[in-house]
């Protein structure tokens, strides 16, 4: 199974140096998130309604 190129990109909130960062890239099946030290890893990739639901739980905290 091919994996298509994904439009990765790092939070605003991200060093100037880059070395300490997640790079996220949005589908319209999924959210996948990677190490931007190590990009050859495998990403984490959540379906949409577990990234909404983990995001709003973060948002309560």
């Amino acid at each position: 199974m091919s994996t298509p190129e994904l439009d990765w990109f790092k939070s605003s909130y991200s060093s100037a140096q880059g070395d300490s960062c997640i790079e996220v890239a949005v589908t319209e099946q999924a959210i996948h998130v990677r190490d931007s030290k190590d990009v050859t890893r495998r990403p984490f990739t959540v379906g949409r309604d577990g990234w909404t639901k983990f995001v709003t739980f973060l948002g309560r905290i």
